[in-house]
C-alpha cells in the first residue's frame, strides 16, 4: 500500500541516471499503460545478496542494510527484496551468500507462488548473472557466488510461464529480475501499481527483451533507489538483493 501511494504521487516523473562508477541505472518507465521502476545492473558491479547482519539478526530493512554496507566503507546504490521467506526471515528455497549455502534447493512442487512450477534461481556469478529454471539448475548448477530461489519463473526461454492468465484478477505490487541472453546485464523491476503475473512477465519479455525472468514476491515488494526518490517502507524482509559502490 505504501509503495502504491508513493508511486501515484510520482508517476509524472521519469528520470534516467548515469551508471558511471556505480554499475547501475534506475528509471521509471511504462509498459502497456502500467508503470514500473527498473534498475539495470552490469556484470562486474558489486551486486550481492544480504540476509543476516553482523549481530546475527536478519537485516530485514533497508536502514539496517545501509548501515551494514556503510560499515564496509561503501554506500548502497539500490536494493529490493530478493526472494520468498518464512516468518523468521529464513529463505524458502536455495540461498547462497558469498559462496556459502544457507538453504538448500527445493525441487518439489508446492503451495503458493513459490511452488508454481517451473520456478527458478537467480544466480550472481563472478562475471555475470543467470536466471535458471530449478530442475535445470539441479542438473547442472552454475558457479554462483550468490543465489536465491523463488517462483514462479516469469519468462522461460522467451516464453511466458504456461499457467499465467492474461485476464487474471490476481493483482499485486510485484517485483522480479530478468537477465540478458549474454548474462552481462540484469534488470530488477517493481510495479508501481497492482499487476497480474501475465502483465508483469510481458514487461520482461517484450520491453526488457530478456529470455529468462524470475518473480521475487508480491505484497511485500519494495525498492530502495535514492536516485529516483525511492525508499519504500513496509514489512521486514528476508533475502535482499543490493548493489554497493565505493564511498558513502
Amino acid at each position: 500500500m505504501a509503495t502504491t501511494i508513493w508511486a501515484r504521487a510520482c508517476l509524472a516523473v521519469t528520470l534516467v541516471w548515469p551508471a558511471v562508477g556505480w554499475g547501475a541505472t534506475c528509471r521509471n518507465t511504462e509498459h502497456e499503460g502500467l508503470s514500473y521502476a527498473v534498475c539495470e545492473v552490469s556484470a562486474g558491479a558489486d551486486l550481492r545478496l544480504f540476509l543476516t547482519g553482523a549481530d546475527g539478526k536478519p537485516i530485514a530493512t533497508f536502514d539496517r542494510l545501509q548501515t551494514s554496507v556503510e560499515a564496509e566503507g561503501h554506500r548502497l546504490v539500490f536494493a529490493m527484496n530478493g526472494g520468498m521467506y518464512h516468518p523468521d526471515r529464513r529463505p524458502v528455497g536455495l540461498y547462497v551468500e558469498a559462496g556459502q549455502e544457507v538453504a538448500s534447493l527445493v525441487t518439489a512442487a508446492g503451495p503458493g507462488n513459490f511452488g508454481l512450477q517451473p520456478n527458478g534461481v537467480f544466480c550472481i556469478e563472478t562475471d555475470g548473472f543467470a536466471v535458471v529454471e530449478t530442475l535445470a539448475f539441479a542438473a547442472a548448477p552454475p558457479a554462483c557466488r550468490d543465489a536465491t530461489q523463488s517462483g514462479p519463473m516469469l519468462v522461460i526461454d522467451g516464453a511466458l510461464h504456461p499457467r499465467f492468465l492474461k485476464e487474471s484478477d490476481s493483482r499485486y505490487i510485484r517485483n522480479g529480475v530478468g537477465v540478458s541472453a549474454d548474462g552481462k546485464t540484469a534488470w530488477f523491476a517493481i510495479s508501481d501499481e497492482p499487476v497480474n503475473f501475465d502483465e508483469f512477465a510481458r514487461l520482461f519479455r517484450d520491453a526488457l527483451k530478456v529470455p529468462n525472468a524470475l518473480y521475487f514476491d508480491g505484497k511485500v515488494s519494495r525498492l530502495y533507489a535514492p536516485e529516483i526518490g525511492r525508499d519504500d517502507i513496509g514489512f521486514p524482509m528476508g533475502p535482499i538483493v543490493g548493489l554497493a559502490a565505493p564511498g558513502r
